[in-house]
């Protein structure tokens, strides 16, 4: 347990001003726990807080949902033995007693908060959480790897929506870091061949295909349905990480009968959808938020060496250069994937 008064964190003020501030320490509440944040991965949603375009925070803010630590304080009713114990923390906090807990969706719970979000987050060298929140981590899991358990369970959830099948065909839009955390997860995981991958970006088709691609498209010197046709596929699994208004009315053209399409992000910009192809098709398009339950699965798969955190990380810059971090991600997206903080030695 810390005996320091005060702690450094990011923290963004208003739209456009972040800052590096000193606060206390927290100390964990009934039924907390506090943990010592180790690294912190950097989400777009981070960037859209910065910006101030994030429909629910309210400011100011710490921000922060991807973390991961050791837990070095319980507030009571937390058994001491939790003293110690590396973990990652999950953000989502549900009510546990509205329908969309009850039908088990805590991820879509109508009370739903989000560290980092409606509540002070992980970009902090402490950060206090309900104590269910913080899932121990395996020893052959590191330190840098428990930072990506919440991106990677955004990809477990959207595949837990779809369904996957080791005889997919399946095609993933967007190869940046979510589209990433998909591709690694339908090859390492689920051994999905054909995988393809479709982006604009030739650094990121090249990660791609690293990761396990089985072909990769540049769409915008190759006709995606064109190539498609000319290879004789037709996806059975499509998962838009992209989220361009575009990619689902053509996901829904190029798609097979009986095919799933999932949705992986939300724009405010809407899609036309033709009612006549998702009929005599008859497609079934998945919508995913968050993640249901998914760090155990997400954390397994990391043991057990079907995903590959190491090839997903980047970038690691120390805490007090998130500006920077930041500049570099809205500067040059194409030479990023994962970007973390590292608040050791804040």
């Amino acid at each position: 347990m810390t005996d320091r008064a005060t702690m450094k964190c990011v923290l963004v003020e208003a739209p456009h001003s972040m800052r590096i501030d000193e606060r206390p320490v927290p100390r964990p509440t009934q039924g907390q726990v506090r943990v010592r944040v180790h690294f912190a991965g950097i989400c777009g949603s981070d960037l859209h807080i910065y910006h101030g375009d994030h429909p629910y925070v309210e400011f100011p803010r710490v921000i922060g949902h991807e973390f991961a630590g050791v837990i070095d304080a319980v507030g009571s009713g937390v058994p001491q033995s939790r003293i110690g114990e590396r973990v990652a923390v999950t953000p989502v906090i549900s009510c546990g007693d509205c329908t969309s807990c009850r039908a088990g969706r805590p991820n879509v719970c109508l009370n739903l908060k989000v560290v980092g979000v409606h509540v002070e987050g992980g970009f902090a060298e402490y950060c206090c959480v309900p104590e269910a929140l913080a899932c121990a981590l395996p020893a052959g899991v590191d330190d840098r790897s428990a930072a990506t358990v919440e991106p990677f369970s955004i990809a477990a959830n959207m595949l837990s929506r779809t369904g996957v099948s080791a005889d997919d065909c399946a095609l993933v839009y967007g190869a940046g870091p979510i589209g990433m955390t998909v591709v690694q997860a339908l090859k390492g995981v689920h051994g999905v061949a054909p995988l393809i991958v479709a982006d604009r970006l030739d650094d990121r088709l090249d990660r791609a295909r690293s990761a396990g691609a089985d072909m990769v498209i540049n769409v915008d010197r190759t006709p995606l349905d064109e190539t498609l046709a000319r290879h004789g596929l037709a996806p059975t699994l499509i998962i838009d990480a992209a989220c361009h208004p575009a990619i689902l009315e053509q996901a829904m053209r190029i798609a097979a009968p009986a095919a799933r399409i999932g949705l992986m992000g939300f724009g405010a910009t809407p899609s036309a959808v033709s009612q006549q192809i998702l009929n005599r098709k008859e497609l079934t398009i998945c919508a995913s938020r968050l993640n249901n339950l998914k760090f155990p699965e997400v954390i397994e798969w990391m043991r057990r060496g079907q995903i590959n955190p190491a090839q997903f990380i980047s970038h690691t810059f120390a805490a007090q250069r998130v500006q920077e971090a930041f500049d570099l991600l809205e500067t040059d997206p194409t030479a990023c994937s994962k970007v973390l903080l590292d608040f050791t030695a804040a």
